[in-house]
């Protein structure tokens, strides 16, 4: 879409919030922020103009599970779901199973971004290669080690961004490195490593953290576990679900004031209820539970989240006191950043593509844009 110009609303750009600017967007991308002038326009009548919030943990939505049907249809339908939330980018998230069951996964991202659909960045292969003490609601039975099959599955040439969480300790040394010269992006969960062990990883070129807190070592006062190591590195990013539910709001803020706001990318870990009004699913042969707002199984466990970007970004807001500007860096640029798309999307800036979010006075999602197109909510 050429020659769209959206005013009306406060802006969030990269320094800040600010009034009385006009959007202009040409051929999909952001041509110009500028102050509003008299030309025709699209008056949005208040609220925010946020960049598109991006997700880098999405296992399902609208309804459906990524793993129950990995093929561009669910890919779609899940796309779809958080499309009406805001989130402009996103990287379906296929949990541990065989690995002839992420071949197809892997084949299904691919071809969603061969045809188009709006908003796919890439793959989130979370497990299988995790500690079975430390798997959370992942299935042991699919646990395995990283051998060379696994290997080349992971490392064959692709479109899109690729991301893989593992247990640094259940795959062999050197596997780290391997990965990231394959373009992979790596980060660590669900897993048993130490301090020590979670350093050795990250000098291997681990780049992040998946759901920080949940399912790895905690920080202590003799050995500060992978937390530990998370919180003081300060090249690798972690993701952290906002709901209330997987982490005290009070250890998120101390999280954030240890590694600053730029170590911090919002993500959803959202299953199948998220975006509908469903009470229960089934989880690879389990039943889980919608229960005061948490997904959980039988015996309790947590099985993600029922979170979409515009809650994790409210909630940001309320339980961890951020100002609009930072929880839109939390829900937007840091994740960019973390997928190397800085260049690409993430923010208001000239040049970038125009992946936006139209937030009312109510924080409610009004309108959404991705590449210029508005989206169909």
């Amino acid at each position: 879409m050429s020659g769209l110009i959206l005013t009306g609303a406060d802006v969030v750009t990269p320094d800040g919030i600010a009034q009385g600017l006009a959007v202009r967007i040409e051929g999909g991308r952001i041509a110009a922020v500028e102050a509003a002038g008299a030309g025709a326009s699209v008056d949005l009548g208040g609220g925010w103009l946020l960049p598109g919030f991006i997700d880098t943990q999405v296992n399902g939505g609208g309804g459906v599970l990524f793993n129950d049907a990995p093929d561009v249809e669910t890919i779609a339908r899940i796309a779809q779901a958080h499309r009406r939330h805001g989130t402009t980018g996103l990287l379906p998230t296929f949990i541990s199973d065989d690995l002839a069951r992420v071949a197809q996964a892997m084949d299904a991202v691919e071809a969603a971004i061969a045809q188009g659909v709006p908003g796919v960045l890439g793959i989130h292969i979370e497990g299988p290669f995790i500690s079975v003490e430390r798997r959370g609601i992942h299935a042991a039975r699919f646990m395995r080690p990283l051998d060379d099959e696994a290997m080349a599955l992971l490392t064959r040439p692709g479109r899109g961004r690729r991301l893989v969480t593992l247990a640094p300790e259940c795959v062999p040394p050197g596997a780290i490195r391997a990965l990231r010269a394959a373009g992979v992006i790596v980060a660590a969960g669900h897993s048993m490593a130490d301090y020590t062990a979670t350093r050795r990883a990250l000098d291997e070129g681990l780049c992040g953290f998946t759901h920080l807190f949940n399912a790895m070592t905690p920080f202590g006062s003799r050995e500060p576990g992978m937390v530990g190591a998370a919180l003081e590195d300060r090249h690798s990013r972690f993701g952290i679900i906002v709901d209330g539910h997987h982490v005290h709001p009070a250890s998120l803020r101390v999280a954030l004031a240890a590694r600053g706001l730029d170590g911090a990318m919002l993500v959803t870990d959202a299953m199948p209820p998220a975006g509908t009004a469903m009470t229960q699913f089934d989880l690879q042969g389990r039943t889980i539970y919608v229960r005061d707002g948490a997904l959980r199984s039988e015996d309790g466990t947590l099985a993600g989240a029922d979170l979409t970007m515009d809650g994790a970004l409210r909630n940001a807001m309320t339980m961890l006191a951020l100002p609009m500007a930072d929880a839109s860096q939390l829900a937007s640029g840091n994740a960019a950043a973390f997928l190397g798309l800085q260049g690409e999307t993430g923010a208001i800036r000239p040049g970038l593509a125009a992946d936006l979010v139209h937030l009312g006075p109510d924080l409610q999602v009004r309108r959404v844009w991705i590449g210029g197109e508005e989206a169909a909510l």
